[in-house]
């Protein structure tokens, strides 16, 4: 079940200035970050956090990509403040639980000995502090902010659960494909930086004007 501490011992202060620290610290240093911010039952601040990377993400997005902001009638401003407010305060919320539940059910598969769901949604929510650059319409930035992403819930389930690398990458593969793959957009952004052609497959960074092939039988 999903818990709330009143007064929970550790985990992260509230307030701007701690979401902004939250970020720097856990892109840095994420192994320390898991290991001393991450508190049973604190899952207020991790959820503010992962719902600001929404909003920063999808508002980069719609301003940046045509076409990208949702439209209702004749009131264009008025409906993209409406999809930010939608995506941020109740699909990211929605989607952060529904995958701590589903990769708790995994992690009960592989790690017997391991931390709470509490623990879980802190982890899931600041893995995704790469993905504020998300909204930047450049395949490759979302590849890398993906990629990070995955790498820091990697990072994170090892150290909050404690478990091994492999267990987390086995439990925690199918959750980081949910989250960055499909969520973040990961996987259609690689599609286009990784091209595979008929006898070919190549590497391009449209924004470098870069593409390098290496032929396949």
């Amino acid at each position: 079940m999903t818990q709330w501490v009143e007064n929970p011992t550790g985990g992260r202060d509230r307030g701007p200035v701690a979401v902004a620290r939250a970020w720097v610290e856990v892109l840095i240093r994420p192994r320390r970050f898991f290991e001393r911010a991450i508190a049973p039952g604190d899952q207020a601040p991790g959820l503010v956090f992962a719902m600001v990377v929404v909003l920063v993400e999808e508002a980069t997005r719609f301003a940046l990509v045509p076409g990208a902001a949702p439209s209702f009638g004749s009131q264009p401003a008025l409906s993209a403040l409406l999809g930010l407010l939608l995506a941020a305060l109740f699909v990211a919320p929605a989607v952060l639980h529904l995958t701590a539940a589903l990769q708790t059910l995994l992690l009960m598969l592989v790690v017997p000995d391991r931390g709470g769901i509490s623990e879980t949604v802190q982890v899931i929510a600041y893995a995704t502090a790469p993905c504020v650059f998300a909204g930047i319409p450049s395949p490759t930035v979302r590849v890398v902010c993906a990629a990070y992403g995955a790498v820091l819930f990697v990072v994170g389930l090892r150290a909050v659960h404690g478990t091994s690398t492999l267990r987390a990458l086995l439990a925690g593969a199918i959750p980081a494909s949910l989250v960055f793959g499909y969520a973040f957009r990961g996987f259609a952004a690689l599609e286009d930086v990784v091209v595979w052609r008929a006898s070919e497959v190549c590497l391009r960074i449209a924004e470098l004007g870069f593409e390098a092939c290496l032929p396949v039988a």
